[in-house]
């Protein structure tokens, strides 16, 4: 299971958001980020030559890695020998994961490319019923992102649809000097930790649009930027509809909808 020092090294690619942690201990501390409850598997999501895959394969618990570069997926045939039936070459964000997982549940962990890391939690999103903890490396200010409250700057459409349904924890800042190559940004770790037993209390998708189309136009009132909406004027004299969307509390948006969805 150990790395092959014979074995070449895989080079970075810029258009896959490649960028390979080469610090064992942060590598260890990532993978120790996950509780290991509720769930039998886990899903690492693109491991690039296993630095962090190494750690989880040392968990009581089956470690499954998904790939979509050729040359890591060769370089982890041959080093990981045991993970190797359990190497899925495929695309993340347009694989069908219940081939793999069929309706299991499992979690999620990674390194992710950042070009493509606001999709993975969308889809992560999209399964929640099946990943009840999700942790991994993000681009510093993206981590913060999902983790801000709000009345936060930063505050905005990714920290409430993410909030409503898990909660959200910014673990710590990893520097670009563990890297190769090197990012321009500093990263962050985050974990989310589902909410059991939560159900939304509104529509899904009336609620995903109210948040988008609010934070669209983020500076203005909800009153003016949910003019698309057709609301109904009493509706509209509403206290909540004097307020900017990041004054809005994950809850508030919910009420929010609730509101809207009664109005129709």
């Amino acid at each position: 299971m150990a790395n092959n020092p014979n074995q070449h090294q895989v080079k970075a690619k810029k258009h896959l958001g490649q960028h390979f942690l080469n610090d064992e201990s942060v590598a260890q501390q990532i993978a120790d980020t996950l509780t290991l409850k509720n769930y039998k598997n886990i899903l690492e999501i693109g491991p690039g030559m296993g630095v962090l895959t190494k750690y989880l394969l040392k968990k009581d618990i089956t470690t499954y890695v998904i790939e979509i570069d050729t040359e890591s997926v060769e370089y982890l045939q041959a080093n990981y020998l045991n993970l190797a039936p359990r190497i899925i070459e495929k695309d993340f964000l347009k694989f069908d994961l219940n081939e793999v997982f069929k309706q299991e549940p499992f979690a999620i962990i990674g390194n992710f490319p950042y070009n493509i890391s606001t999709q993975i939690v969308f889809k992560t999103l999209e399964m929640r019923d099946q990943i009840p903890e999700f942790s991994g490396m993000f681009q510093k200010e993206v981590a913060q992102r999902i983790c801000s409250k709000e009345g936060s700057k930063v505050y905005g459409i990714l920290s409430v649809l993410v909030q409503a349904f898990y909660d959200a924890e910014y673990l710590f800042t990893v520097p670009p000097n563990v890297f190769n190559p090197p990012p321009k940004v500093e990263s962050g770790v985050l974990r989310l930790t589902r909410k059991e037993g939560f159900t939304l209390p509104c529509d899904e998708k009336l609620f995903f649009k109210v948040v988008k189309t609010a934070f669209q136009q983020r500076r203005k009132t909800i009153r003016n930027s949910l003019k698309t909406l057709n609301l109904s004027d009493s509706l509209r004299e509403d206290s909540i509809f004097g307020k900017r969307p990041e004054q809005l509390s994950v809850q508030q948006f919910i009420e929010l909808t609730t509101l809207i969805e009664n109005d129709a």
